[in-house]
């Protein structure tokens, strides 16, 4: 466990860095693309400095560097080319811009690593030899939930980047199915470190992931700051949306009043 001081010192000075960057830019976003870029180095560190077999801490560093790799140049592209999400321009307008709130920001988020780092730990320290099921089943999971998130995000830009579509709500391929389709499949990538972890001795420490990232997309940092700012841009036609899509788990919509007409 004390190599998570190693994750967080690494997640201190990252976060430090773009707190200053977000202070230039005017632009909180950088701290999404910090957070998944640290949370996939922090696997990488965490399978080279671990005691487990070599199999799960290989697959442990290929997973969780690829999702973290994949999600903060994704997060990137959005940040560097668009004005700051309307979540944090809330959040910097509520604060009045008071930098030593942003800054304690950026250091919960540098904490937030660390508490998502723990699952790597468990994964870490599993002495399973050999490419056994589990590492192929958790292979498998990562393949669909990551493919799946990426999918999500791509029918999401394409939407966003035609001029007319501006005020309207993506209901395009996943999204007719899901109003957070990414969240569904950012929470369904955690459960691969589940499955790495079986044989570990700290196995229960692998839980962690999906649980935790449950509660912050559904309750905390997730959905809620969402849809809230939806509903301050898009008004009547995200309410509709409510109404006749699923929240987080993708399913068939319910007629709304919208489609209705």
């Amino acid at each position: 466990m004390i190599h998570l001081l190693w994750v967080l010192l690494y997640a201190v000075l990252v976060m430090s860095w773009g707190w200053a960057w977000q202070k230039r830019h005017d632009n909180i976003g950088i701290v999404d693309v910090l957070w998944a870029k640290s949370v996939g180095v922090a696997a990488v560190l965490l399978a080279l400095l671990g005691q487990g077999a070599t199999a799960p801490r290989l697959a442990l560093a290929v997973l969780g560097g690829l999702w973290g790799g994949r999600l903060a140049l994704h997060l990137w592209h959005r940040v560097r080319s668009e004005p700051e999400d309307g979540r944090y321009h809330y959040l910097r307008n509520h604060w009045h811009g008071h930098q030593g709130k942003i800054f304690g920001f950026f250091m919960a988020q540098a904490l937030l690593v660390v508490l998502f780092a723990l699952p790597f730990v468990a994964v870490a320290s599993n002495p399973s030899t050999g490419m056994s099921p589990w590492v192929v089943a958790a292979a498998l999971v990562w393949l669909v939930s990551v493919g799946g998130e990426t999918v999500a995000d791509r029918q999401l830009a394409r939407f966003r980047a035609e001029p007319g579509n501006k005020g309207r709500t993506c209901r395009a391929g996943l999204w007719r199915y899901s109003r957070h389709p990414n969240y569904f499949f950012e929470w369904l990538h955690w459960f691969s470190y589940v499955l790495l972890a079986v044989g570990s001795p700290l196995w229960w420490l692998a839980w962690s992931g999906p649980v935790v990232m449950y509660l912050f997309l559904r309750y905390l940092s997730g959905i809620p700051f969402t849809e809230q700012q939806a509903l301050r841009s898009r008004g009547e036609d995200y309410r509709n949306y409510q109404r006749s899509t699923p929240m987080i788990f993708p399913w068939f919509p319910r007629p709304s009043k919208e489609h209705a007409a």
